[in-house]
């Protein structure tokens, strides 16, 4: 444990560093993978290295270009959203000792307001114009994306508390320990999800800023539907970059996604709770 504490800290400190001297992304993009990192360790800086930094100047498009790499991008928000509002609430209801099934409850609802509320539309701020209307192109996948997320850290945390006594304690390693291992499991049940949205433009991936590494062709620097473009044809914007317009699914198919997530992750929580009870 301690020699992971020491790999996740050395690898923070690369990434900060990285993100400040190196960057080439918006605030949110490097505060997301600085979270990630701190959650995950070396787990995070490898993806990092893989599928964001930059290689060297003018590199970062192309190399950010797969759409393996921008879906790992794109899920990049959600986990650093979700997992930051559910360690948050783990530490509140520990000194509640609620049931487990209300700390469920209580973390879900954590996750979802910080990953939909702070790092998806603040992340698309820039791109739609206002919050509101951020808040509103963001919240289907962030839905789905915080869905399966939770799939795979509520068992992992279930599982690993009732098999580590004490790890509940924010106080001890083996909370955060216990927390980071869940981290690692979202991250890779949610990933298939946010490929699919990324690949079918209905979530952006991973965006240089304009002019920071040059042209960044289909990327998505910029949204149509912003107030800068709202009387604009798709295509370049006045700096040069491409423009990619996002998709959107009808609302029954929305509905039909969103309730399918729900399912699998009822249907993870069943799974658990034949080893764990879970109470209420």
């Amino acid at each position: 444990m301690l020699v992971w504490f020491l790999l996740t800290g050395a690898s923070v400190l690369f990434v900060v560093w990285d993100s400040v001297s190196n960057g080439v992304t918006s605030w949110v993009q490097r505060a997301a993978w600085i979270l990630v990192t701190l959650y995950t360790g070396p787990v995070g800086l490898f993806f990092y290295l893989m599928a964001c930094r930059r290689p060297f100047p003018g590199g970062h498009d192309q190399f950010t270009k797969a759409t393996w790499k921008q879906g790992v991008n794109s899920e990049m928000h959600c986990v650093a959203g979700d997992a930051t509002g559910i360690i948050v609430a783990a530490v509140l209801v520990y000194s509640m000792a609620l049931p487990n099934g209300w700390d469920i409850v209580v973390e879900y609802s954590f996750g979802f307001i910080s990953g939909l509320f702070i790092f998806q539309a603040l992340m698309m701020l820039p791109m739609f114009g206002s919050y509101a209307q951020a808040v509103r192109k963001t919240v289907f996948a962030e839905t789905v994306s915080m869905n399966m997320v939770m799939t795979g850290m509520i068992p992992t945390m279930v599982l690993l508390s009732a098999a580590w006594p004490g790890s509940e304690n924010p106080l001890t390693p083996a909370f955060w320990f216990r927390m980071s291992l869940a981290t690692v499991v979202g991250a890779v049940i949610a990933f298939p999800m946010n490929w699919w949205l990324v690949a079918n433009h209905l979530k952006h991936g991973c965006m240089s800023l304009p002019g920071a590494d040059g042209p960044a062709p289909a990327l998505g620097h910029e949204s149509p539907e912003g107030p800068d473009h709202s009387d604009k044809p798709m295509g370049d914007d006045m700096s040069g970059h491409k423009m990619m317009e996002m998709n959107t699914l009808s609302t029954p198919r929305m509905l039909g996604w969103v309730m399918g997530t729900y399912a699998i992750l009822i249907a993870a929580l069943w799974l658990t709770s034949r080893f764990v009870p879970i109470e209420f």
